[in-house]
């Protein structure tokens, strides 16, 4: 997953509501702890499969030093998976009950986005769980601040990032054509990432709720149209790194 951009991170002097208080205060909601148990929930499962993914991806490396860089990546996938699984447990909650309504999605998205080589688990990995990752931090913008540094810590770069760009740019470069198939394969991802994550918030009540205002300090509907913008035109940054186009 890529570095959190600070910039988007709210400034202490800023915060406001939910986002000023510790879980201690916010938990006193049952809306809102609800809402924060769903968000861990999906982050969780969501970790578990990247760790999966990265591990499985890791038989496609041309090289033994690329099967070690993936297996390190995954291995820092589980640990973020760990402490999920030990902040639910800590706030009381089973964590095989918080993530089991997000299986079902989470695993047909990879399904259906199943890599055919190593480079498309690559662009994958990057441009994949980053679409991922900025709509969790948009979220954790708006999450009390014990919540919020958890989400932010389990959403730091594994590595993937650098590893995936110089890898793909390098194969562009040896074969120029890899270039097409891997821009289409990423457009793909972008539409089925985004898809998902409409479903998975539409299918939870809590998580809709705090997104359109109901819970906390959530977006009005205005600005979750911004909030797409925001993580389309990431997107297509992320593809520029890649040398590809959006």
């Amino acid at each position: 997953m890529e570095t959190p951009d600070k910039a988007n991170e709210p400034a202490d002097e800023a915060l406001t509501g939910i986002a000023a208080q510790d879980w201690a205060q916010a938990s006193a909601d049952p809306q809102y702890r609800a809402a924060v148990v769903d968000l861990l929930g999906a982050l969780a499962y969501g970790e578990l499969a990247a760790f999966e993914r990265l591990a499985e991806d890791a038989k496609l490396a041309p090289t033994l030093d690329d099967k070690a860089e993936l297996a390190k990546m995954a291995t820092a996938e589980f640990q973020h998976f760990q402490r999920l699984r030990d902040r639910l447990t800590a706030i009381d909650v089973e964590p095989t009950g918080a993530m089991q309504p997000f299986a079902a999605a989470l695993d047909e998205f990879h399904r259906q986005t199943a890599p055919s080589d190593w480079l498309e688990g690559l662009v994958k990995a990057y441009v994949g769980d980053s679409i991922a990752s900025d709509f969790y931090r948009e979220v954790a913008a708006r999450l009390d601040s014990d919540t919020r540094a958890l989400v932010l810590t389990v959403l730091d770069d594994t590595g993937h990032a650098i590893f995936a760009v110089e890898k793909v740019r390098a194969a562009i470069e040896a074969e120029p054509r890899v270039g097409g198939r891997l821009a289409l394969w990423a457009r793909r991802l972008m539409g089925e990432a985004l898809s998902q994550a409409q479903r998975v918030v539409a299918e939870r009540d809590s998580l809709s709720t705090m997104l359109v205002g109901g819970v906390a300090d959530g977006f009005d509907l205005a600005e979750v149209g911004k909030m797409f913008s925001r993580i389309t035109e990431a997107h297509t940054k992320r593809m520029a790194a890649l040398g590809l186009a959006a």
